[in-house]
C-alpha cells in the first residue's frame, strides 16, 4: 500500500511521464496542479500553445492532453496507486480538462492497462522515417484494437481499397495545407531553425522526416514547402499499415478519451516493437474529416489516422522540464 503522501521525486517522475505524450506539432499544450490534501493532480489546458489555423476548435489540443492523461495514469499505477480519473470535472473551469486522484493500491484490473507500459513511455517516439515491408501480425492488431476499446474508442484497420481512399484524403489535406499561407506560417513557427537551437517545444529539423519518393504516403511537410521537388525524399513502404481511430460521439470528453486511446495504442505498439507516425492532416479540414468518418463500414467520428510498422525508432523531440509546468503561484492566488 503506498503512502498517502506524494514525495517530490515521484511527483516529478509522474509529470515527466505525462509530458512525454505526443502532441500536435509538439506544442505540449498542458499544465498541472497538485491538490496535496486530496492527492489529486489537475491536468489543465495551455491554450496559448494552441493552433489557431490547424486546430481552431481545440480538438487536437484535447487529444494531446488526453494522451498526457493516459501516461499520467500509467505512471501513477506504476508507483503503486490506483488512478481515479475524471474528465472535465468543473463545468465553470474550462481549462481544467481532467483530474487524476491517487487512491488505494493499483491493480491491472483497476487501471485497465498492461503492467509494462510505463517502461515503454520513454521509448515511444513518432517515426516519420520509412518502415520495412514486414506485416503487423493479426494478434498484435487485435491487442491494439483492445487498447483503444478500453478507453472508449474504436480502432480499425481498413482493407487496402479503403486504406488507399483514406490516404487520398490525407494527400488532399496535405496539398491544402501547403497552399494555405496562414497554416504554412503557423506550422513553420514550431520548427527549430537552427540545429542547436535551445528550446523545449516544437520540432527539431531531424524529426521532420523525408517525403515518400513514390508519392504513396502523404507525410506532413512541416515547412509547407510549395516546391516539393526540393524536399528530401526516400522510398517508403509500398503496403502501409494504416489504422483509423474513431469515437461514437464528438464532444470534448470524447476528444479526451480519443487522446487516451491513442496513447494507449501507441504504448502497446511500442511494447511490440512497432513504430508509428500520425497522419492528422485530413482531421484539420471539416469536409475531409467528415469524409473519413462517413467511409463505408465506419461508424462514429474520426479522431486520428495512425501509420504503423517496423523500422527506425525516430529521433527524440524536446520536452518541457516537469518542474516548469506547475501553476502553483496561480493556485495560491485563486485561494
Amino acid at each position: 500500500m503506498p503512502s498517502a503522501a506524494l514525495d517530490a521525486s515521484t511527483l516529478e517522475a509522474c509529470i515527466a511521464a505525462a509530458v512525454a505524450a505526443p502532441s500536435i506539432f509538439n506544442t505540449q499544450p498542458w499544465r498541472y496542479r497538485l491538490d496535496p490534501e486530496t492527492v489529486t493532480l489537475q491536468v489543465r489546458a495551455a491554450p496559448e500553445r494552441g493552433l489557431r489555423h490547424a486546430d481552431p476548435t481545440g480538438r487536437a489540443l484535447h487529444l494531446s492532453v488526453g494522451a498526457a492523461v493516459l501516461n499520467l495514469r500509467v505512471a501513477v499505477a506504476h508507483f503503486g496507486w490506483c488512478p481515479v480519473t475524471r474528465l472535465l470535472p468543473v463545468p465553470n473551469d474550462p481549462r481544467l480538462l481532467a483530474t487524476v486522484r491517487l487512491t488505494g493500491a493499483a491493480s491491472r484490473a483497476a487501471t485497465g492497462h498492461r503492467d509494462d507500459l510505463y517502461e515503454a513511455i520513454p521509448h515511444r517516439h513518432s517515426s516519420r522515417l520509412p518502415f520495412s515491408g514486414r506485416s503487423v501480425p493479426p494478434q498484435v492488431r487485435t491487442e491494439l484494437a483492445e487498447a483503444a476499446s478500453r478507453e472508449g474508442a474504436l480502432l480499425i484497420f481498413p482493407a487496402a481499397d479503403e486504406r488507399d481512399h483514406l490516404l487520398r484524403l490525407t494527400a488532399e489535406a496535405e496539398h491544402r495545407n501547403r497552399a494555405d499561407p496562414d497554416r504554412g506560417a503557423e506550422s513553420r513557427r514550431w520548427i527549430h531553425r537552427d540545429w542547436d537551437e535551445p528550446t523545449d517545444l516544437g520540432l527539431p529539423q531531424a524529426a521532420l522526416g523525408p517525403q515518400d519518393s513514390h508519392e504513396r504516403l502523404p507525410m506532413r511537410d512541416f515547412t509547407a514547402q510549395r516546391h516539393t521537388e526540393r524536399l528530401l525524399s526516400q522510398p517508403f513502404e509500398t503496403d502501409p499499415v494504416i489504422a483509423l481511430l474513431t469515437t461514437e460521439h464528438d464532444r470534448r470528453t470524447d476528444w479526451l478519451r480519443a487522446g487516451q486511446a491513442l496513447e494507449h495504442v501507441l504504448l502497446v505498439a511500442t511494447v511490440h516493437g512497432l513504430r508509428a507516425s500520425l497522419l492528422h492532416q485530413p482531421l484539420e479540414w471539416t469536409d475531409l474529416r467528415e469524409s473519413l468518418s462517413s467511409a463505408p463500414g465506419h461508424h462514429g467520428h474520426a479522431q486520428m489516422l495512425i501509420r504503423l510498422g517496423y523500422g527506425p525508432e525516430g529521433p527524440v523531440t524536446p520536452r518541457h522540464a516537469p518542474h516548469g509546468l506547475f501553476d502553483e503561484a496561480e493556485e495560491r492566488r485563486d485561494g
